[in-house]
């Protein structure tokens, strides 16, 4: 299996909206960060969905290796 590229050490705060979705970027290589632009095309890799349980900042993980999947779990700290 292969592993995502990092696209940043640190999250991206992006304030969401209530019930719209986002398409978070798994493989690292979008331009679009933290969101996918296709950039995974021909890989293993498929975006994440998430949908904004209420509107706020969340924190989407940067570095592609979080254990929570779209969102910051701080694993970017010990890269």
């Amino acid at each position: 299996m292969s592993k995502p590229e990092i696209a940043a050490k640190s999250p991206f705060a992006v304030n969401v909206e209530k019930g719209k979705d986002y398409y978070w970027c798994s493989c690292g290589k979008s331009k679009s960060q933290p969101f996918c632009d296709g950039s995974h095309k021909g890989s293993e890799f498929n975006p994440l969905k998430y949908t904004a349980e209420d509107s706020k900042a969340v924190y989407f993980c940067g570095c592609k290796h979080s254990a929570n999947g779209a969102l910051c779990d701080g694993t970017h700290k010990s890269l």
